[in-house]
């Protein structure tokens, strides 16, 4: 029998330690290519905390834009079946009246913008042509909207009868407006072209305007069809020094003329004092065009008989507009928001362009009893006498209100002169012209086919175009029928 091999203590050791395994061959095809050898780890703190700040704004960004286009694409397919209805050669398609002015300590920039970005969408959806009214500074708006009532007043009221020599600027441009606006009309009618015979309506972007708006069209119909008289100027007092007259002398030196420094001084002063003069005889451009009535004059002016029973319906489409480094955490919060800045915008211009229904404006009457309890027993009701009526509230008052805060200081801040401030000066409403007013209202029928139809169409999206729509890019490339010959630049 074979003796065993000893095993001794270094073959031991040698079968402890382990062996280390060969490290695995780089690629050949990066190695050829040049490209650094890299290992993946994790990266560092500072790293992770930048990619998750900016990874979530991103998303935030990518979800609110979302969002913002499905929600304004609800209300355009709720309206396109407008567009595609065949409109007679003959008839002039519908045209609404858009008024928009620049924010208060802002240009008139933001809001075209503002109408381009929430407001054209849905309109050219719905194959509306539209007119724009715009105002660049306080009060434009307003003489605007006043100045075109008083056109369609005169036509009605006195034939068109100018007098060359009492013709002021004002006068000048208002009958030249009038003639073109007839002889457009003139060349319509001899072609057979008619106007729309539905409702046409006004489209409001803003507080500001809306205030404007309600104040131009209490000074169209209540206000006279010529400017105020402008009041006498007082004589002028003299402030200058009085000049004392010496008595005559005898002397014959006395006579003499004026020596030549004396002579020389007169001249020099004299330019100077004719530059002074043409400088206060310029006439100031005023700031704001003045109004024809003021609103304490509503209660005795007369309404006149070619007002109608009812006026245009309006819409009304919100605007907050807020400036001021301070105020950044609020706006960041908003542009992270604006779906429902856009939801809220199309539900109210899906309502101008079906026009199904329209509302007149009423006034609210609050009441309030009286908490004496000596007066009021405890166990009954309060006495009918007790129930006095406070407040008469149009709703026309209440519209938008929550913008003055956003507005600049600029706005609040008086102005030297008898300038009125209609974004300043609470809102004025004479029955009269408060009641014949209206407003566009979407009905809870074509919510919720809006709603319905959205549902379908997300059914009907495969994978591929939810990620476009997510991203933002245009997977429908087709030109709809009320866009051709509309390609391009478009300024309206």
């Amino acid at each position: 029998m074979a003796d065993k091999p000893a095993v001794g203590l270094t073959d031991t050791a040698q079968d402890a330690v382990p062996v280390s395994q060969p490290k695995p061959a780089r690629n050949p095809v990066f190695q050829m290519l040049g490209l650094p050898k890299t290992r993946f780890k994790l990266p560092s703190r500072n790293w992770l905390i930048f990619l998750s700040v900016t990874g979530s704004f991103t998303t935030a960004i990518l979800y609110d834009r979302y969002h913002k286009r499905k929600a304004q694409q609800r209300w355009c397919n709720l309206v396109s079946h407008i567009g595609q209805e065949p409109l007679p050669a003959t008839t002039m398609p519908r045209r609404v009246t858009i008024f928009l002015s620049a924010p208060p300590g802002d240009s008139l920039r933001a809001a075209r913008d503002h109408f381009h970005e929430y407001v054209k969408p849905v309109l050219v959806a719905g194959a509306m042509d539209w007119n724009v009214v715009e105002g660049r500074r306080e009060g434009d708006v307003r003489a605007g909207l006043a100045e075109k009532i008083r056109m369609r007043r005169r036509k009605a009221e006195r034939p068109p009868v100018r007098d060359a020599e009492d013709d002021t600027e004002e006068k000048a441009k208002a009958g030249l407006a009038e003639e073109a606006e007839d002889l457009v009309q003139n060349l319509r009618d001899t072609a057979g072209v008619k106007e729309w015979e539905g409702v046409q309506g006004d489209l409001v972007l803003g507080r500001n305007t809306w205030k404007e708006y309600v104040r131009g069209l209490h000074e169209g119909w209540l206000g006279p069809l010529e400017p105020r008289p402008e009041p006498l100027p007082e004589p002028a007092i003299s402030t200058d020094t009085p000049v004392s007259i010496t008595p005559q002398s005898s002397f014959a030196d006395d006579a003499t003329p004026k020596t030549d420094q004396t002579t020389a001084a007169s001249d020099q002063q004299a330019p100077d004092q004719k530059d002074v003069a043409k400088e206060k005889e310029k006439p100031k451009q005023p700031t704001q065009i003045p109004s024809y009535i003021s609103p304490s004059d509503y209660s005795s002016a007369p309404l006149p008989q070619s007002a109608p029973e009812a006026l245009p319906p309006s819409a009304v489409v919100p605007f907050p507009h807020l400036l001021g480094f301070f105020n950044t955490p609020i706006r960041i919060y908003r542009f992270l928001n604006r779906r429902y800045l856009a939801d809220e915008t199309g539900r109210e211009v899906a309502a101008l362009v079906l026009a199904s229904h329209i509302r007149a404006c009423n006034a609210n009457v609050e009441n309030a009893s009286n908490p004496d309890p000596a007066t009021t027993p405890s166990n009954t009701a309060p006495l009918l006498a007790d129930v006095v009526p406070i407040q008469k509230r149009w709703e026309q008052e209440g519209v938008l209100q929550g913008e003055e805060r956003d507005w600049h200081k600029s706005a609040w801040q008086p102005r030297a002169g008898d300038e009125e401030r209609v974004w300043k000066d609470p809102m004025v409403i004479d029955a009269r012209v408060g009641n014949r007013m209206r407003r566009f209202e979407l009905c809870a029928d074509d919510e919720e086919r809006a709603k319905r139809d959205e549902g379908v169409d997300a059914a009907a999206k495969g994978a591929w175009d939810s990620v476009t729509d997510l991203m933002g890019w245009e997977s429908d490339t087709s030109v709809k029928g009320w866009e051709h010959g509309l390609i391009g630049d478009e300024s309206g």
